[in-house]
């Protein structure tokens, strides 16, 4: 299992925040990732409640990590 979580860490590096230039966990967005059974539970928490790259940034992550070997399923949650 920690093999997986390291693995899906690496591939959060790989998305970039367009505004930041950074990729997300360097920036902080990425703020808890859990695996379980090959289901991966990330944790988000943008730099603002309105971010307008929402979506675009969440569609990113989940295709990230679904190519991650051993990635049944990816759940994202938004806290703030």
């Amino acid at each position: 299992m920690e093999e997986v979580k390291e693995k899906v860490v690496e591939a959060l590096r790989s998305v970039i925040d367009p505004e930041l230039r950074i990729n997300l966990v360097d920036a902080g967005i990425i703020r808890d990732v859990e695996v379980k059974n090959g289901i991966v539970k990330i944790r988000i928490s943008f730099t603002t409640p309105f971010c307008p790259l929402a979506n675009l940034l969440i569609l990113n992550i989940r295709n990230a990590v679904k190519k991650v070997e051993g990635v049944k399923s990816v759940d994202i949650e938004v806290i703030f």
